[in-house]
């Protein structure tokens, strides 16, 4: 979906490949799965946001947690918005849209 609509997106496993991807390169925008194995988003979230040193990504929560309870508790994590799952394209490129025009 991503490549379609002209992103480049590389793709990791689990919340460990997810900190050791930002130990190489720079994120602008970091999809979260809210449940990969080894360590999830919600983890993964709270050492990336507890990293001053790396440039700060906006991290979108992907998730099938879609209550007014669970977008408050990933916004409070650190996370900038959420997708619920399944994730249709429509809703992918508006949220895109949105955070590459919000400013940092």
């Amino acid at each position: 979906m991503l490549e379609r609509m002209g992103y480049r997106a590389d793709v990791v496993g689990n919340g460990i490949e997810v900190l050791e991807a930002l130990e190489r390169q720079i994120y602008d925008v970091i999809l979260m799965d809210i449940q990969m194995p080894e360590m999830d988003g919600e983890e993964t979230t709270q050492h990336i946001r507890g990293r001053n040193d790396l440039p700060q990504p906006t991290i979108i929560a992907m998730t099938a947690n879609v209550l007014e309870a669970d977008r408050q508790r990933y916004l409070e994590l650190g996370m900038d918005t959420y997708i619920g799952k399944p994730v249709r394209l429509q809703e992918l490129a508006d949220v895109l849209q949105r955070v590459s025009q919000t400013p940092s």
